[in-house]
């Protein structure tokens, strides 16, 4: 048993973390079932505060007083865990919170996961509990490894023993929590403290970020999600924990739900809600772990703290088939693996004898490495120190089965001389092997992937810059209050943005034939592009709405055959036209605004009618004041498209000062009008050669009720 735990300041929070006493509320004698689980797991793995078993009709329960209800307990306790049935629950909580309890933890299913009566019966919940905090329900509680307190009935501490270290784990799944806790044992990865929250009724995920930003024994932070509940809590916590250095990784579930599909554009398609998540992700520098195992991958190499400068990586290795796949796996995420330099070359020859070693390419491999110490350690310290490298991966063959100690120290020795990144691959199926590795603080992976993966969170993290206060200039003054309600037809959508500065394309509206040629003529072009207006009608081309190209002549004649195929298509004859001027010779993109829970979000991405085809996109949250240019340009450089604006094989260079000019007025559009902008969408947008600008060539807005 450890000593009585310190006092604690005055913090829900902090006492349910830390808790000097536990009231166990439904405990049962039976440490085989599930409500006997968290006194014999309190007591099992050494907590040193008071345990306080309630169940009127057991005198002891696991060697220790229990007390028939929680007014007879000696104290008001710091936790009660409340093992009782969701029809019963309420009753002990309402008991814990007269009792001045910081935090009760309610294990009980049947709440809002099960439809409308779970609903009222966590609000019942909520009641009963006043001020006192309320943990799950539906949770499996948690686990300080740090100071060995075990509030959970997870089934993973039947375990004996558990690594504490320095990764924090919140989960939105109780039976995640349990996976995390033993394999994170198994592979002699260390966690500080785990919480499950479950169905999140009043402490959720961004209160335990909060919580772990500021915990001295955590420097990493893992997330199990499922969703986001408040996405401006959840983005402060996340910001607060970046800038006190302390990495996010997040595993997101229901990666393959599609976003609602917008009503009258392109971009909701686009964007989904999925790809907003990654959105807010970026925005508050959180690492997304793309596979499951990268929930304990990732943090097990940036809780090193060593920094990745660049993209040049050696591979260690005594076996060539092992190099080689960790070669061609940090290829494809587009690392580099470049020879070594020759005064490394030398270093590293003059270590061994002979024509063992394979110094003028990468991987290097140096014959029988595992088998001698002396040589791995200097092998790896030569290349840490080489100018020519960010980071060092070595690879564990078969030959390292034979001495793991001598292996696992020659590594770790390595470690004093060079704060750059030291991953292993341990290629044999050796899982000892790894867990030594990672219990010494060198992150070791079974999988050649793993170590990409790894190198990859690492330099995303050391990349990642705080949101930059905005411009001085942000602040615009548009007025809105005229603007109608409802979907906008092309006419106006476009005066809509003309008024925040997106330069858009001449036009006229006309209602006949002969207006038509008038406008053409005024336009003072040879040939333009003839469009329905209408704001039912929104994806005109579909119904034969659009035609480019016409000579100005010709246009009234046009207009004659298209009101008629418009009108057999859509069962309506549009009243009005737009004569526009053609424009040509740009490149054509698509910039629109999707909105969803987690807030508006910027989306540029290749245009026309391929746009959901092509599906070259990128996004980006709008942050108070709209993006400033910088955050602009970074848009336009993520298009896997962008060589075509940045003259790809000899083309003219586009105006991307243009561009960003516009991406900087839509945005700060999408934050002026809030929540009263239900869509908005430019497609195309040309930009045209530099020094020519850009032009919104078609747009649709829908504004709710201002």
């Amino acid at each position: 048993m450890s000593a009585l735990l310190p006092d604690m300041p005055d913090n829900a929070i902090a006492r349910l973390m830390k808790p000097r006493s536990v009231a166990v509320i439904g405990a049962s004698a039976d440490p085989t079932k599930t409500a006997g689980r968290p006194v014999a797991y309190l007591t099992k793995h050494g907590f040193g505060g008071a345990i306080y078993p309630v169940n009127p009709r057991a005198d002891v329960i696991g060697g220790l007083k229990s007390y028939p209800d929680v007014q007879s307990l000696p104290e008001a306790p710091d936790v009660g865990i409340v093992l009782l049935g969701a029809e019963r629950a309420h009753e002990a909580v309402r008991e814990l919170a007269a009792r001045g309890t910081a935090a009760a933890i309610v294990l009980a299913s049947g709440y809002t996961e099960v439809g409308a009566e779970g609903a009222r019966r966590q609000q019942q919940l909520l009641g009963a509990a006043g001020n006192m905090r309320i943990l799950g329900p539906n949770t499996i509680g948690l686990v300080n490894l740090t100071d060995r307190i075990t509030l959970s009935a997870t089934g993973a501490l039947e375990m004996q023993d558990f690594e504490a270290g320095s990764i924090g784990v919140v989960s939105q799944s109780g039976g995640i929590l349990g996976a995390l806790l033993s394999r994170a044992a198994a592979r002699g990865i260390g966690l500080s403290k785990l919480i499950s929250t479950s169905n999140e009724a009043d402490l959720d995920m961004a209160d335990f970020i909060d919580h772990l930003a500021d915990d001295e024994a955590t420097s990493v932070i893992a997330l199990y999600m499922e969703g986001v509940r408040n996405p401006a809590k959840f983005k402060a916590a996340a910001l607060k924990a970046a800038r006190k250095g302390k990495p996010v990784v997040v595993f997101k579930v229901g990666r393959s739900e599609s976003g609602a599909a917008a009503a009258v554009s392109h971009t909701g398609a686009l964007a989904g809600a999925d790809r907003m998540y990654d959105a807010l992700f970026r925005e508050v520098g959180i690492v997304r772990a793309q596979t499951f195992s990268d929930l304990l991958d990732l943090p097990a190499a940036l809780v090193t703290g060593r920094r990745l400068a660049g993209r040049r990586v050696a591979v260690l290795t005594s076996t060539g088939g092992a190099g080689t796949l960790v070669a061609d796996s940090l290829g494809t995420a587009g690392f580099e693996t470049p020879a070594p330099d020759e005064a490394t070359a030398a270093a590293l020859r003059a270590l061994q004898s002979g024509d063992h070693a394979v110094l003028d390419r990468n991987p290097i491999d140096v014959t029988l490495a595992g088998l001698q110490p002396a040589l791995l350690r200097g092998a790896i310290t030569s290349l840490l120190a080489s100018p020519s490298y960010d980071a060092v991966v070595v690879i564990v063959g078969s030959s390292g089965l034979a001495m793991p100690d001598l292996m696992a120290s020659a590594i770790h020795d390595s470690l004093p001389g060079s704060d750059k990144p030291l991953i292993v691959f341990v290629s044999p199926h050796a899982p000892g092997i790894a867990s030594l590795l990672n219990q010494r603080g060198v992150p070791a992976f079974m999988a050649p992937e793993s170590c990409t993966s790894a190198l990859a969170a690492m330099l995303e993290t050391a990349q990642w810059k705080e949101p930059a206060a905005r411009d001085g200039d942000a602040t615009v003054t548009v007025r809105i209050d005229d603007l109608p309600d409802g979907p906008l037809n092309e006419a106006e959508a476009k005066n809509l943005f003309v008024r925040f500065g997106v330069p858009c394309v001449r036009e006229r509206i006309v209602g006949n034939a002969e207006e038509a040629v008038a406008a053409a003529r005024e336009l003072g072009a040879d040939k333009v592009v003839l469009k329905i207006l209408s704001s039912e009608i929104t994806h005109k081309s579909d119904v034969g709405g659009v035609a480019v190209g016409i000579a100005a002549d010709r246009v009234g004649e046009r207009l004659e055959r298209m009101a008629a195929e418009v009108s057999e298509r859509a069962g309506v004859r549009p009243a009005q036209f737009l004569v526009q001027e053609m424009v040509e010779g740009g490149v054509e993109l698509i910039l629109g605004c999707h909105r969803d829970p987690l807030g508006s979000a910027v989306l540029l991405g290749m245009g026309g009618v391929t746009a959901e085809l092509l599906k070259d996109t990128a996004l980006r949250m709008v942050p108070p004041g709209g993006l400033n240019r910088d955050e602009a340009l970074s848009l336009v450089r993520e298009l896997r498209t962008w060589p075509l604006l940045d003259g790809f094989r000899g083309r003219k260079l586009a105006d991307v000062d243009a561009l960003v000019s516009a991406i900087v007025a839509f945005s700060r559009m999408i934050d002026a009008l809030g929540e009263r902008l239900v869509e908005a969408e430019i497609n195309p947008v040309f930009v045209l050669p530099k020094g020519e600008g850009v032009r919104a060539a078609d747009g649709v807005a829908v504004l709710a009720r201002g």
